[in-house]
C-alpha cells in the first residue's frame, strides 16, 4: 500500500518535498562552511560553477540556467563585481547586454571551491553503497527532469 494515499495526514518523514528540502539546507550549511574561508557564499557557488562551465554568459542566461528571480541574479553579481570575482562588459554580438566574465580570482577558486563541494558530497553519501550513489543521484535527476516537464502549478 502506498504511503501517499488521498486522505492521509501530512508527515514531514514521508513528504518527499520536505525530505529533500532538509536535505537540501544541510547540504548548503556543510557547503557554505567549506567555502566560507575562500570568500565565497552557497548564494555565489551556482553563478560560479555556471561561469566556470561556459564563462561570458549574460545575466539572463544565468537566471534561466540557475532558476532565480532577476532581482535575485542583479544582486547576486553586484556582490560579486564588488568582491573582485566577476567582470561585466558588453557584449561583441550585441552591444545592449553584458557578459559576465570570471576574474583571475574568480578562476582561481575554482579547484578548491570544487573540492570542497565533492567533500560535501562525498560524506554526505558515505553511507551508501556505489549502486546506491547511482540511484539515488538517477531518481533525484528523474525528480528534477519531472519538474522541468510538467505544468507547474506557479507557473500560471
Amino acid at each position: 500500500m502506498s504511503i501517499y494515499r488521498q486522505g492521509m495526514t501530512f508527515s514531514k518523514d514521508s513528504s518527499a518535498g520536505y525530505l529533500v528540502n532538509d536535505l537540501a539546507r544541510r547540504f548548503a550549511a556543510a557547503l557554505q562552511a567549506r567555502i566560507k574561508p575562500l570568500g565565497l557564499s552557497t548564494g555565489v557557488f551556482p553563478v560560479m560553477v555556471q561561469l566556470w562551465e561556459d564563462d561570458g554568459l549574460t545575466q539572463s542566461e544565468l537566471v534561466r540556467r540557475i532558476g532565480v528571480e532577476q532581482a535575485t541574479m542583479a544582486n547576486t553579481l553586484a556582490r560579486m563585481q564588488r568582491d573582485g570575482l566577476i567582470a561585466r562588459q558588453r557584449s561583441k554580438a550585441d552591444g545592449r547586454v553584458q557578459e559576465i566574465w570570471l576574474t583571475e580570482r574568480g578562476q582561481s577558486l575554482r579547484e578548491p571551491a570544487i573540492a570542497a563541494a565533492e567533500t560535501v558530497n562525498s560524506v554526505a553519501l558515505s553511507d551508501l553503497s556505489s549502486e546506491e550513489r547511482d540511484r539515488f543521484l538517477h531518481l533525484v535527476g528523474k525528480v528534477i527532469r519531472t519538474f522541468d516537464q510538467v505544468d507547474r502549478p506557479d507557473a500560471g
